[in-house]
């Protein structure tokens, strides 16, 4: 048995020193050392033994035995070793190869605008307000002058929801809000969206959006109203850009006017954009109805104020020079990308 012992360190090493991964050395384990592996045959012979050779061949046996698991810990060592360096070779990141560019997004044309006049208006000392977009009948119509009844009910097309909640038609619903919850003096503009049941088409929309500003104090007069509107179409479309004043009739605001902008194309001149007139008619605007600011708690003996409001879409259109208003809701990035 001695030989058997012998010759199965010698074999047991030359296959460890074969072994080219840890599969593989594994498995040598197992033939020689495993439950039914060859040590364990050879010992099973033992029982044939004499009473004096089983302690020499036990000895012999267990040297056997930690000779191979010594060698399998040497070559195990060494294989886990030279994996972990190929595993590091092949992950290895060079950090000085230039990055892949990741495609960044952009504001969209509508956000564009909205956040240009919030900017300049915040610089003329205005705060923005917000407003709920599912609103009571009170708030976008009552309030604002426009009892049941009122023909100007019939040219919003409102979404209602049930008999006294709709989807607000307009911003206007903020400015009542903020007068009813805040003392004067007032400068507020209030951006957001609004619903009328239009068909789509080039220039209509069932939503679209809407700015609107609002200043109440003593003392205000057209006056300011044009002075503001002057600066706002300044530095949105650049100096010399003028304002004209056209009368009009809003329930909510008296006197009222349609406001024109100097074309911004041709500068006044006359051209296919502006169908040859100069102007471009962009906003209503008007002094806050004596019975809007009474309904608010606001005493209109004491105080006045102006309110402005345009249309987002109709700004952003000629700004950019688009000629359907559907491009701005269907998210083709091949039009959307341009900006």
């Amino acid at each position: 048995m001695k030989k058997q012992l012998e010759a199965l360190r010698q074999a047991a090493g030359a296959a460890i020193a074969q072994a080219t991964d840890s599969a593989a050395l594994d498995g040598v384990r197992v033939q020689y050392l495993g439950r039914k592996g060859d040590l364990t045959g050879v010992l099973k012979q033992m029982g044939r033994l004499s009473a004096e050779e089983r302690p020499v061949i036990g000895q012999l046996a267990n040297e056997v035995r930690c000779a191979i698991e010594g060698l399998l810990a040497q070559r195990g060592a060494k294989l886990q070793e030279d994996e972990t360096a190929l595993r590091l070779k092949a992950e290895t990141l060079d950090v000085t190869m230039p990055g892949r560019a990741k495609a960044l997004g952009h504001k969209h044309p509508l956000s564009i605008v909205i956040d240009e006049v919030k900017e300049i208006m915040l610089g003329m000392g205005f705060s923005v307000a917000e407003g709920p977009e599912v609103e009571w009948d009170y708030y976008n119509f009552e309030a604002l002058n426009i009892p049941k009844g009122h023909p100007a009910r019939d040219t919003q097309d409102t979404f209602f929801i049930t008999e006294s909640m709709l989807l607000r038609s307009q911003t206007s619903p903020v400015q009542i809000r903020v007068m009813e919850q805040q003392k004067p003096p007032i400068r507020i503009i209030a951006p957001g969206r609004v619903y009328r049941s239009d068909a789509v088409d080039a220039t209509h929309s069932p939503l679209f959006h809407q700015i609107e500003g609002l200043v109440i104090d003593k003392g205000i007069t057209m006056a300011d109203l044009k002075g503001t509107l002057n600066q706002l179409a300044a530095r949105l479309f650049g100096e010399g850009t003028k304002t004209r004043f056209r009368p009009h009739h809003f329930p909510f605001t008296e006197p009222s006017c349609e406001v024109d902008f100097t074309c911004f194309r041709c500068g006044g001149k006359g051209c296919p954009m502006c169908k040859g007139e100069g102007w471009i008619e962009l906003l209503g605007a008007g002094m806050v109805h004596p019975k809007v600011l009474r309904g608010c708690g606001i005493n209109p003996e004491e105080y006045s104020g102006f309110a402005f409001g345009w249309g987002v879409e109709r700004l952003a259109m000629f700004r950019f020079q688009i000629d359907d208003l559907r491009l701005l809701y269907e998210n083709d990035m091949r039009f959307l990308s341009q900006f």
